[in-house]
């Protein structure tokens, strides 16, 4: 056995391998430790463990094993490659969860928060419905405009935090992480990212300075529509393992042991799926630009997207989300969902299977009409997630959905 452990240097294999450690079973694959609390030898290292003055489990609301070799995995995955970078994971129940922690953790009474048009509809409900009765107030504005963005910053002091989303849900908006970033900094307010839709493997936030990046590990992650979890990851040690470890602690929002085991297992093809999931939107998206029934699509793969350059320079790929919008509004949306055979009608994404929806009437339903029809969330729009099935089929169906035959 060599004392300096091997070091991959491939994605996919940092995937496989980053945060296993043997076990005393020799166990291949990391254990489900389906444990609630953990033993001591000793009341002495019982007191130890409680003051941090030696690390160890103590309940599992607090930490697991499972939990940690999916922490260390994804947070392996978001410093791949950029040198010199420490980052520090903590998993969830669910991306929603994660979310909650970021934000009770950096905000206070008083405090405002400042994001853009058309993020994920949890995300906004929490922002605006929430928080406001907590003392915090949200600021929604075009953040692709970068002097609006400053503006706000310039006349609002009490922007505490800076809360992005690209490609956003549902419209695929991008906003530029790096330049927004910078003008963050200048005024002294941390950044968050939400980096769901394209995941580490074609985005990696950290990059461009951000400080915390939030995941719901539901979607791509997992990959396989079998488990519900998020995680939330900062660069800035001390305060993910002080302040915000103590804000998941008190909220209860951990994950669980079955979830996370799910989640390892399907992080270790992330790379592999994530390359079909590209290669096949790229297709759907051609076929959708060019179909008589299709006003418009949102692919930032595509050069007539509004933010194809930014999404080009701060992406390693375009991803496997896109949406669009039917010449016949509500009505031809509801028959081409209706129409589906192979692709499934369902919420969620980043699944093995193609899935579609309709964002108006199921994920952004509690957002109010008028505020959707401003954020690109139109009756008609249906959102799709490109599956890793064989493009010819997806295609097929897609082309039977569309149809006008009766």
């Amino acid at each position: 056995m060599q004392d300096t452990p091997f070091q991959p240097s491939g994605f996919g294999s940092t995937a496989v391998h980053s945060g296993h450690e043997p076990n005393s079973a020799y166990a291949h694959l990391v254990p489900i430790y389906a444990t609630s609390t953990y033993v001591y030898d000793s009341a002495e290292q019982g007191m130890r463990r409680f003051s941090g003055e030696e690390q160890g489990y103590i309940y599992s609301r607090w930490g697991n094993p499972t939990f940690t070799e999916a922490e260390e995995k994804i947070a392996a995955l978001e410093a791949y490659g950029i040198p010199g970078l420490e980052v520090k994971g903590l998993l969830h129940a669910s991306g929603m969860a994660a979310v909650s922690t970021l934000l009770l953790s950096v905000l206070k009474k008083g405090d405002k928060i400042l994001s853009h048009y058309s993020l994920y509809g949890g995300s906004q409900e929490l922002m605006e419905g929430l928080l406001p009765g907590l003392g915090v107030e949200a600021i929604i504005t075009d953040l692709r405009d970068l002097d609006k963005a400053e503006a706000a910053f310039r006349n609002d002091p009490a922007i505490r935090l800076l809360y992005l989303e690209t490609p956003a849900n549902p419209t695929m908006q991008c906003v530029d992480i790096a330049a927004l970033t910078a003008l963050a900094k200048r005024y002294n307010c941390p950044v968050a990212c939400d980096n769901t839709f394209a995941t580490p493997y074609l985005q990696q936030p950290f990059r461009y300075g951000v400080d915390f990046i939030v995941h719901s590990t539901t979607k791509f992650l997992n990959g396989h529509g079998t488990s519900i979890g998020g995680i939330l990851l900062g660069r800035d040690m001390e305060r993910m393992q002080g302040p915000v470890f103590k804000t998941l602690k008190l909220l209860g929002g951990n994950a669980n042991p079955f979830d996370a085991f799910l989640l390892i297992n399907g992080l270790k093809t992330l790379e592999l799926r994530m390359d079909r999931h590209c290669d096949n939107a790229e297709k759907v998206a051609a076929f959708l630009s060019q179909h008589p029934a299709i006003a418009r699509v949102n692919y930032t793969g595509l050069t007539s997207h509004s933010e194809h350059a930014i999404a080009s320079r701060q992406m390693r790929r375009h991803g496997g989300m896109l949406s669009f919008e039917l010449k016949g509004g509500l009505q031809a949306g509801i028959s081409c969902i209706d129409r589906l055979q192979m692709c499934t009608r369902t919420v969620s994404l980043g699944t093995c299977d193609t899935l579609l929806c309709h964002p108006a009437s199921m994920t952004h339903f509690s957002i109010p009409k008028e505020k959707r029809e401003q954020y690109g969330i139109t009756d008609g729009l249906i959102r799709m997630s490109v599956g890793i099935e064989n493009a010819v089929d997806i295609l097929a169906d897609l082309d039977q959905a569309l149809s006008t035959r009766a």
